[in-house]
């Protein structure tokens, strides 16, 4: 399969690729009909209220394997190979914990407003890139639930507009992503997140 990446993707490597469990998947318009539909399937998992502790590295792996299982075999794993984004791949979970510890900290101290809290734990988490796959999708779903089911607030909007195809928005939602490796500045991405 033929996979067209959109901006700032993480391309797959062919091993990766072989973890396709629908063998009927040829296009990019395949897969993305079939994670929609799974991921629509998780978002009926979180309503059902039996997803337990959010901030616990157990519900990061599975959160991920609830909205791709269906699609990925190494869907909950994380990645077994370095990328050119993302931590060495040996250092997820640690990683992973240590953003956890951060976000509970956070949380119960609220050392900066709810919005920054939000924008720092996604970028974190986006600088892990855990998973082979997914990573977008999975980290602003994990935002969303901190910020509503953890911290109270409405979720954010990111932008309005769907984030996994070439457009203007996903070129602002690169950009400001982009603009806290460059300069610590959040700014943009807080201002990008409620856009």
């Amino acid at each position: 399969m033929e996979i067209a990446y959109p901006e700032g993707a993480i391309p797959l490597d062919p091993d990766e690729i072989n973890g396709l469990k629908i063998p009927s998947v040829t296009t990019r318009d395949d897969l993305d009909r079939w994670e929609r539909v799974n991921i629509l399937e998780a978002i009926d998992w979180i309503d059902s209220g039996r997803i337990g502790k959010i901030l616990t590295e157990e519900f990061v792996r599975k959160l991920h394997l609830k909205m791709f299982g269906n699609v990925w075999k190494w869907s909950g794993k994380y990645r077994k190979s370095n990328k050119n984004l993302g931590v060495f791949w040996e250092r997820i979970p640690e990683e992973i914990v240590k953003l956890l510890g951060d976000a509970r900290f956070w949380v119960e101290e609220r050392p900066m407003p709810d919005d920054e809290i939000g924008a720092v734990f996604h970028y974190r988490l986006e600088l892990i890139h855990p998973f082979p796959n997914g990573n977008g999708r999975h980290g602003r779903l994990m935002t969303d639930l901190l910020m509503e089911r953890i911290l109270g607030v409405e979720r954010f909007s990111w932008g309005g507009e769907k984030l996994s195809r070439n457009s203007d928005v996903r070129r602002r939602y690169i950009d400001a992503l982009r603009a806290v490796d460059r300069s610590n500045d959040y700014g943009p991405l807080i201002e990008f997140v409620r856009s």
